[in-house]
């Protein structure tokens, strides 16, 4: 199956997005070294139809150390959500990703990049679909202990203004694991 194929069939099966002109969001790319998977598109992001394009973006960007035309441009990076539509609006934030939908299409797109090195979870959905073994564990446990995950999975919190708080009381997150991250980006993007 080609990239092409699934995207068809992922419009198809989401046949009620598609006739409201809403396309699927998500990029990916046989040349891809470094996956980023977060939770679902929000609705700015979905209307513009640019992963991460608010300031969970920009911050997601800022912990990569990488510029938005490498992020949005460079066919070394790809980015599938947990979910490729915007869930909807819940009582305090966003709905989560539907819980079927990344079982049935990452692996499929996921076997055309045969070149990847990294894959960054972002946010407790990914990191718990991805890590399931770890699910006893609280996500500030397991990003403490992201080396644990290497060198296949990188787990970050969701760059979010929501979880202000979350980095307030967990410095070590940006003087620590961030530079890690970075670093290791910038490894893969210039080999």
């Amino acid at each position: 199956m080609t990239f092409e194929e699934i995207d068809l069939l992922i419009r198809q099966e989401n046949a009620d997005f598609t006739a409201k002109g809403i396309s699927p969001l998500y990029q990916v790319g046989a040349q891809a070294k470094i996956c980023i998977i977060g939770q679902a598109p929000g609705i700015v992001a979905q209307n513009t139809q640019l992963c991460f394009n608010d300031a969970s973006g920009e911050r997601l960007r800022a912990w990569l150390g990488v510029s938005s035309e490498t992020f949005y441009h460079s066919p070394h990076i790809a980015i599938m959500p947990m979910d490729f539509y915007y869930p909807g609006k819940g009582r305090s934030g966003d709905l989560p990703p539907r819980s079927d939908f990344a079982p049935k299409w990452h692996p499929l797109l996921l076997e055309l990049m045969p070149d990847l090195q990294l894959i960054i979870l972002v946010g407790s959905y990914s990191v718990k679909h991805y890590l399931h073994r770890h699910r006893h564990l609280s996500l500030t446990d397991i990003l403490r202990k992201y080396d644990a995950f290497l060198p296949a999975y990188f787990p970050l919190v969701h760059p979010s203004p929501r979880n202000n708080i979350w980095l307030k009381k967990n410095p070590w997150f940006e003087e620590d694991v961030v530079p890690v991250v970075q670093k290791l980006v910038a490894q893969i993007l210039a080999k």
